[in-house]
């Protein structure tokens, strides 16, 4: 069976993008989706729950995240899921599990039927990225 990475997620920033370059001039740029889940529960209540998903976009595709999305700003990610490594402040070897984009469409922009931003040349696999967290503070 062949292996399929994909992953679709709307939802809107909990934060403003963290836009950077590479020791290389790459552009890269990370941001935190916030995606809302509604159910009824057992006893026909709605309730809510909130999914917190990193992303990672690189060089045009990061560029014009970079420029037009902030914080509350709706959009459709697709891409992939990776995994990677990263060592925190205090030395500790973490993982993190987060979407490397390949399209971004940005939902706030008055014109829905436009083409969606993407990056045909996102190949990079092994180049770092910022760590991020969900927390809001």
């Amino acid at each position: 069976m062949p292996d399929i990475n994909r992953v679709m997620i709307a939802g809107n920033l909990t934060r403003d993008p963290s836009f950077r370059q590479t020791s290389q001039q790459t552009p890269v740029v990370n941001f935190c989706v916030a995606s809302n889940r509604k159910y009824k529960d057992q006893n026909g209540q709605w309730r809510e729950e909130v999914c917190y998903v990193g992303v990672v976009a690189w060089h045009k595709l990061a560029e014009s995240c970079g420029k037009n999305l902030t914080r509350g700003s709706a959009v459709l990610v697709d891409g992939e899921l990776q995994s990677r490594l990263w060592k925190s402040e205090d030395g500790d070897a973490r993982t993190v599990v987060e979407i490397k984009a390949h399209r971004v469409q940005f939902l706030d922009k008055p014109n829905r039927n436009e083409t969606p931003v993407t990056d045909d040349d996102a190949s990079i696999e092994n180049a770092p990225s910022e760590s991020w967290s969900h927390s809001e503070n």
